[in-house]
């Protein structure tokens, strides 16, 4: 009696492995084993499987995707990224809030793979920028956000000295607190390297923020709770994606030329 597809395709870490490194071409036996990290011995008879089931074909010792074995390897590949994600820490992402994020960029959320998450130091809490910029020199850093940091005068006067573009996108409470409270605002303003933008809808998460190298993205809990515990990405999928993301409040938004 045949498997049904979906334990063929699920019950066996190997035959899933076979299936996605077969997506985009044919591979030959040698390759598949270095990629899986296995021996020929204990694939043959997954790859077996596979064949009986006509996901899988090959021609001497080089294998490719059938039809349906390439319908259904699409259809999985973004499934198996979206759980590589939220298997990095699920109890992180079960517990915060991610309306903020739009449903089509929910939908790309397997651009997010290889994050960690980054439960700073007491003595961290307020130097964000020295955990991810590192040695690393960008030439952009872009923002939204319902706060300043405290050191948040010196990390711009640094920046604008390097000659660092920044936007930053703050909520309608925030401008409202840096017209009162802020006059710094009006000379990084003018200096023609800060952007700053009011976003006219409601902003539920603490911030977000990306340079050339990173994404920092630190959500608040379900309940409305902050949480200094954040997320930390630096691939160009990431990246890519957060620039989308960034896009998305920008669109919404109102520059600020004056305070």
């Amino acid at each position: 009696m045949k498997k049904s597809l979906l334990d063929v395709v699920f019950m066996s870490e190997k035959r899933k492995g076979v299936l996605l490194l077969l997506q985009d071409e044919a591979r030959e036996m040698e390759t598949l084993l270095g990629s899986l990290n296995t021996t020929r011995q204990a694939l043959l008879p997954q790859i077996r499987v596979l064949e009986d089931h006509y996901l899988v074909s090959h021609d001497r010792d080089t294998y490719e995707l059938t039809t349906i074995g390439k319908l259904i390897a699409d259809e999985m590949a973004p499934l198996v990224g979206t759980l590589e994600v939220l298997d990095i820490d699920i109890d992180y992402w079960g517990t915060h809030d991610f309306d903020f994020i739009p449903p089509g960029l929910l939908k790309r959320i397997k651009e997010l793979r290889h994050c960690a998450i980054i439960n700073p130091h007491l003595t961290e809490l307020y130097s964000l920028h020295k955990t991810y910029h590192k040695d690393k020199t960008t030439e952009h850093v872009h923002s939204v956000g319902n706060i300043f940091y405290p050191d948040y005068q010196s990390r711009f006067t640094e920046m604008i000295d390097n000659k660092i573009t920044i936007d930053y996108i703050i909520s309608e409470d925030l401008l409202d607190k840096i017209r009162t409270d802020h006059p710094y605002f009006r000379s990084v303003i003018k200096s023609g390297y800060f952007n700053l933008y009011v976003y006219h809808q409601k902003m539920n998460f603490l911030f977000f923020t990306f340079d050339d190298y990173h994404i920092v993205i630190n959500p608040l809990k379900n309940n409305g709770d902050i949480d200094t515990k954040y997320m930390l990405c630096s691939t160009e999928d990431a990246l890519r994606w957060g620039k989308d993301l960034f896009d998305h409040y920008l669109e919404n938004s109102t520059q600020i030329t004056d305070i």
